[in-house]
């Protein structure tokens, strides 16, 4: 049998997993630095904590409900993920994510309950990864949504050092007599927009590849959008959360909310059109409001004309409210009473509509009819 010298230099056993690119020390650091911002988002139904296989919420509270209905939704946040890589600001693409995910939800009335997230890089860098899940965990809390799980996974060779792209998947329940949606809409309903905070989350292609053309970096100055802010801050501008307030609209107005229609991809036509009944139509006064400067100085960088852009960018309308006519004034105080500027952009209208090009339904939704018309208002960017 062979025997080892006393004097050999002792030989440390090499992890594979680690010379294969894949830290996992680093991923449980990560872990380490998000946990409070994640146990602020739980409630007494969070059972667990953080770090299980599995999140478990209790679902008690559904027999308060006489037909209790899960409502779900999962999204990203797209190549907006790009512009907080290039200046390495990641605080608050998190929010974003909830605002994705989370947002839909309440389009048909539900109330969210939990969600999780799942991140992918090229390497985990420790407080990168904790910046991004503590911006989650401000938007569930801000929306009263429970983080109850989440992934980081590391992709060495398939995504670069500094690349990672996030997702999410959230979870809600509303009342089955409570769904909102296209069946609730008459002839006659007000259709009020509620303001976005900018780009939100959508049209970031068109975006990029616009300050890209204009040889703008994301560094520089933006002068039009602000005098101490740059490029690439402005157009990380979180996204509006509008759960909360919605949620308050259903319950204080009884049965005047309609539907919801969350201004995502596809822009204000389009989707409002998924929520119409079919043989409905709505013409949306762009006279009503101003497009914000970034839209603005956007679309004159790419020399187009903010019509153009309107199936890609919300323009200012970041959800959209159909509701009874009798109390759309009342709701719309409401709203922007509670912080977000609201007000009414057309009419539900059944039956023959006026000639020329509507958008007739979206994804897949046979609905009704919506076009924009008029012309914008030149009120300096503001409602």
């Amino acid at each position: 049998m062979a025997s080892s010298s006393p004097d050999a230099p002792s030989s440390t056993p090499v992890n594979p997993y680690a010379a294969a690119g894949v830290d996992t020390a680093a991923g449980d650091l990560a872990v380490e630095l998000m946990k409070s911002a994640v146990r602020r988002t739980h409630g007494p139904e969070v059972l667990g904590g953080v770090g299980g296989f599995a999140g478990l919420f209790d679902a008690s509270a559904f027999t308060a409900y006489d037909k209790p209905l899960l409502a779900t939704s999962t999204d990203g946040v797209g190549t907006k993920v790009a512009i907080a890589q290039a200046i390495d600001k990641h605080d608050t693409i998190g929010l974003d994510l909830v605002g994705m995910v989370v947002d839909d939800i309440v389009v048909v009335g539900a109330k969210p309950l939990f969600m999780t997230d799942y991140i992918a890089c090229g390497k985990v860098f420790p407080e990168r990864i904790a910046d991004i899940v503590r911006g989650i965990a401000a938007g569930c809390h801000e929306t009263g949504t429970a983080l109850v799980g989440g992934e980081t996974a590391e992709h060495p060779g398939l995504l670069g050092i500094n690349d990672y792209d996030v997702a999410g998947a959230a979870t809600g329940v509303v009342e089955a007599a409570g769904v909102l949606g296209a069946d609730r809409v008459r002839d006659g309903d007000v259709v009020l927009a509620l303001a976005s905070s900018g780009l939100h989350s959508n049209g970031y292609s068109l975006v990029r590849h616009i300050v890209a053309g204009a040889g703008i970096q994301y560094g520089d100055r933006a002068a039009d959008l602000g005098s101490h802010v740059t490029w690439g801050e402005a157009l990380l501008e979180p996204t509006r959360l509008y759960t909360q307030p919605l949620l308050r609209l259903i319950a204080e107005t009884g049965d005047a909310v309609h539907a919801l229609s969350h201004v995502t991809g596809g822009g204000i036509a389009a989707n409002l059109a998924r929520v119409l009944p079919q043989g409905t139509w709505v013409e949306v006064d762009r006279s009503t409001w101003s497009p914000p400067p970034v839209f603005r100085v956007l679309a004159d960088l790419g020399d187009l004309d903010l019509e153009s852009t309107e199936g890609t960018w919300n323009l200012g309308i970041g959800f959209l409210a159909v509701v009874s006519a009798e109390k759309a004034e009342a709701a719309a105080s409401a709203l922007t009473a509670g912080g977000i500027a609201t007000w009414q952009v057309g009419v539900v209208r059944d039956g023959s509509r006026p000639d020329g090009e509507f958008e007739q339904g979206a994804k897949g939704v046979d609905g009704g009819a919506v076009r924009l018309v008029g012309a914008y208002s030149e009120n300096n960017g503001a409602k």
